[in-house]
């Protein structure tokens, strides 16, 4: 007898197989993944500096620095300086971004669709709400605070 899937397991497989499944389809577009993640998350943030972005994708400030390079070099993110600090740079998306980012919208919300074949919309909501409620106990816990009070 087989033993089931753990929910770390599950969860990891499940990333993994999106990523590849992403990657598939935004290929012909011609933006990988990690520049995909960059500009949506600068369009929810847009005007941040460099160093909070790094942050809120989670890679280190240089790692983000070249990937901005290569965004601006293709002319999908702009510096500008920061009023307040003129070490710092803000960054903006530009036209080109966003347009870039309208054409990917379907493509992602094509492969959610695919992802949840066979699941009523309860059952879509269900998972939807219990992994954010997973993301937000994990987000504000410390391992300290979890080991004292469970």
């Amino acid at each position: 007898m087989t033993e089931p899937d753990n929910l770390g397991a599950l969860i990891a497989d499940v990333s993994h197989l999106l990523r590849r499944a992403f990657d598939e389809r935004a290929r012909d577009i011609g933006v990988s993944r990690p520049q995909w993640r960059v500009l949506t998350m600068l369009r929810r943030h847009e005007g941040i500096n460099q160093g909070g972005l790094a942050e809120l994708i989670e890679v280190e400030p240089i790692t983000l620095c070249r990937m901005v390079d290569r965004l601006q070099e293709a002319d999908l993110v702009e510096r500008r300086a920061d009023p307040a600090d003129r070490r710092a740079w803000r960054l903006f998306l530009t036209a080109r971004a966003s347009a870039l980012l309208d054409e990917m919208r379907p493509l992602a919300l094509g492969l959610f669709d695919e992802a949840m074949m066979g699941l009523s919309a309860d059952e879509r909501d269900g998972l939807i709400h219990a992994l954010a409620r997973v993301r937000t106990n994990l987000s504000r816990r410390t391992p300290q605070e979890i080991m004292a009070h469970g």
